[in-house]
């Protein structure tokens, strides 16, 4: 009898190996909250190394291969270790200590977060190439005549939305929910957004905000927030121009959670005047810090006003270099 078995049993599984590799993907599903939503809480980074956009370097390479992966990212090892070399009358900056910028490029290999357009490119209009441009010629430069010659976030204001891991440093996110509420921590300027989920309406589109006004909602286990009424704060210098809050930005965001440590974010930017067309980025979040090179752990406050000389040492420095001049 047990002779029959066995070839059966072979046979069978021969039959149906991809049946199987299904029903173990598919066997992941996601956690509720007490209340039936899908539980989005924790503590998330979106550390990676992969860029915003598609270098002109990769145009038309969609994907790196393995070995271009490990590559760049043993360079960037690399040049993150040369980076605290003390340099000779150069006071520099915040040395590798202070920074968690990931370790690692998104695990299908991308050489970009921008999913659409498929260039990888953020389509600038022609208005919004030209504002683009200024805003590069000042950063870092001047003039210093006042403190908002200096960027919202060397002003310890903000870095606005949507959430990106630019600044190479406090790219955490604490999730919190609760019946019809979800509540965003973010690391950096320990700044927090309280988005309804509860079907109510936008706010009064006279009352403007610099993270505007969230509404969030359901679509199956996803959890989509649509913000409009950003206040009209373009004419500040941004660290990334693209993400100046402007009355006619619409910003659109998913967070599906795909596995225990993983949440697919991904967020689409309309915004006529600046842009050609919407444009679209996908950025993995995880709550396993370590992989990404992040340090695991709590959130503690991000104390930036406090102690902030920095701004009024470049006013200082400004003034004194327009007495020499």
């Amino acid at each position: 009898m047990q002779r029959s078995i066995v070839p059966l049993l072979g046979v069978l599984l021969l039959l149906m190996p991809a049946t199987l590799s299904t029903q173990v993907a598919d066997s992941w599903r996601i956690q509720r909250t007490e209340w039936g939503d899908p539980d989005l809480q924790g503590i998330w980074t979106n550390a990676t190394l992969t860029p915003i956009e598609r270098p002109e370097s990769m145009t038309g390479k969609d994907v790196l291969s393995a070995e271009e992966a490990a590559q760049f990212e043993t360079t960037s090892a690399e040049s993150r270790a040369a980076s605290d070399r003390f340099i000779l009358g150069n006071v520099g900056a915040y040395n590798q200590f202070w920074m968690d910028s990931g370790k690692n490029v998104t695990t299908d290999r991308r050489t970009a977060l921008i999913i659409d357009p498929p260039s990888g490119r953020i389509p600038w209009s022609l208005a919004g190439q030209q504002r683009l441009e200024e805003d590069l010629t000042k950063y870092g430069v001047g003039p210093f005549d006042s403190w908002e010659d200096a960027d919202t976030g060397e002003r310890c204001l903000t870095d606005g939305l949507p959430f990106v891991p630019l600044q190479g440093y406090n790219m955490n996110y604490h999730i919190l929910q609760s019946p019809g509420w979800v509540a965003i921590l973010n690391e950096m300027f320990h700044e927090y957004r309280l988005i309804p989920v509860d079907g109510r309406n936008h706010v009064n589109p006279q009352i403007e905000q610099w993270f505007g006004d969230s509404r969030g909602r359901w679509e199956g286990d996803t959890l989509v927030v649509e913000t409009n009424h950003f206040a009209d704060l373009g004419h500040f210098l941004w660290r990334a121009t693209w993400r100046a809050a402007r009355p006619g930005l619409h910003l659109v965001e998913r967070f599906t959670r795909i596995s225990d440590d993983t949440i697919n974010y991904e967020f689409t930017i309309s915004e006529p005047d600046m842009f050609t067309q919407p444009w679209s980025a996908l950025v993995p979040m995880t709550t396993d810090q370590e992989s990404r090179g992040v340090t695991a752990g709590p959130m503690f406050e991000y104390a930036c006003h406090e102690g902030n000389y920095g701004l009024l040492n470049i006013l200082q420095g400004a003034r004194s270099q327009d007495i020499k001049n």
